[in-house]
């Protein structure tokens, strides 16, 4: 059983109610992240996330952190490009102290100086950890090859030079801004009272208010074709190669993941099989959607030694150009609407999993996506469908591409000018 609503304050709330689990998630859901962020305050999504975790006027951090664990529950959060999430998942009986926690370091969080101070050394080992992975730094170089100087190429944690500009009163004023009613959702999921459910959540956020609001709204960027390589002394080349997707809650979504899995999404998919079992040259190689407000790209990304780099790219290519033009088989077809189904189902056995995807549904889209409407969008794709999504997708072929290594040199025969080296100023972004 599901009910939407909104409080007064414009605060929407979704909750499912499952009756035979004896647990529920509960999700506060900002729609705010480094995509709101400029080139000064980049990753202050990220740290005001740490920074709530740091104390309240009646609770101290370690005390955030017991008040949950110590019922056998959990608590964390995240920060991505367009939101940031707080939640907990404790036993039913403990769903309003879990509303009393988010809403304790929602609304009482002390933003101590000191802490600022502290916290800003462990963003920056954060930042530092991310900079020794190449996966990682691959991801914020593409994501800049893709988007260019748009908000959205702009990393989640930030730069240590900006992280170690920010101040208490920076913090507040961002925080007083972009984490309005207006903006979130709270999504409840598991063993839920549908009869009480909304005065309970009255109770912790009817008062919640702004005066000094930014309600969140997103561009439409273009996407770059662009070309970019970062040095770093490893043994791999990682590489990037990007093209159009589709937003985020498009109608056509579920025909893009089911073409994604089949031309890169596993052991079986057509790049696996050709470039890691017929070429034996990689380890991974795997296809990802990124769907963005607004916008969207589907991405390669693959590890391997750089002499394989030419074979590598010329397959990619090969591969892409023959899937987007030949007919998939009925069977084919048929047998990846039912892997997806599967997938889908089976991501679904959790309270926290289902909280996940109903409260990213409604922030974003301000709609329920019930199971049964997913799984009839599943069965719903044909060739029309298949058709007009390769058209919008596969069919413009890679349009940017990044990669991290230690040299260059067979890329450039490649790519000839249209590579740019990608160095990292720590002095301006």
């Amino acid at each position: 059983m599901y009910n939407l609503f909104r409080l007064n304050n414009g605060l929407r709330v979704v909750v499912e109610n499952i009756e035979q689990f004896n647990s529920v998630s509960v999700g506060l859901w900002v729609e705010n992240g480094s995509r709101n962020e400029n080139e000064f305050n980049n990753g202050i999504s990220h740290f005001i996330e740490h920074m709530l975790f740091k104390g309240t006027k009646k609770r101290t951090s370690k005390e955030i952190a017991e008040a949950i664990e110590d019922i056998g529950g959990q608590i964390n959060a995240f920060t991505g490009k367009e939101a940031t999430c707080y939640y907990v998942k404790v036993l039913d009986s403990y769903l309003e102290l879990g509303l009393d926690v988010i809403s304790d370091m929602l609304f009482n969080s002390n933003f101590n100086e000191e802490e600022i101070e502290k916290e800003k050394g462990v963003v920056i080992e954060e930042i530092n950890m991310s900079e020794d992975s190449p996966e990682d730094v691959l991801m914020d170089l593409h994501s800049i090859a893709t988007w260019g100087q748009e908000s959205i190429s702009r990393p989640i944690l930030g730069y240590e030079h900006t992280v170690r500009g920010f101040n208490r009163n920076m913090l507040i004023d961002y925080l007083q801004s972009y984490y309005i009613p207006e903006n979130c959702v709270i999504s409840i999921c598991g063993k839920v009272d549908m009869k009480t459910i909304k005065e309970v959540v009255e109770r912790y956020f009817g008062a919640w208010d702004s005066k000094n609001k930014s309600i969140t709204k997103y561009n439409s960027p273009e996407i770059k074709k662009t070309n970019f390589f970062r040095k770093k002394d490893i043994e791999q080349l990682h590489v990037t190669l990007g093209m159009p997707g589709l937003e985020v809650g498009h109608d056509d979504i579920y025909t893009l993941i089911l073409l994604s899995n089949i031309l890169g999404g596993g052991a079986s998919s057509i790049l696996f099989q050709k470039i890691r079992e017929e070429l034996g040259i990689c380890y991974s190689i795997y296809l990802f959607i990124s769907s963005h407000i607004n916008v969207g790209t589907v991405n390669v990304y693959t590890g391997l030694n750089p002499q394989y780099i030419k074979v590598a790219l010329e397959t990619i290519n090969h591969e892409l150009k023959r899937f987007s033009t030949d007919r998939i088989s009925p069977e084919k077809l048929m047998k990846a609407k039912e892997q997806l189904k599967g997938s889908y189902i089976l991501g679904l056995e959790s309270t926290s999993s289902r909280m996940f995807s109903n409260g990213k549904s409604v922030l974003f889209k301000d709609k329920i996506n019930t199971p049964n409407d997913v799984l009839s969008k599943i069965d719903s794709i044909d060739y029309n469908k298949v058709d007009a999504v390769m058209d919008m997708t596969f069919r413009k072929g890679i349009y940017n591409s990044a990669f991290v290594g230690k040299d260059e040199t067979l890329l450039k025969d490649i790519y000839k000018d249209t590579l740019v080296e990608f160095k990292l100023d720590k002095t301006k972004i």
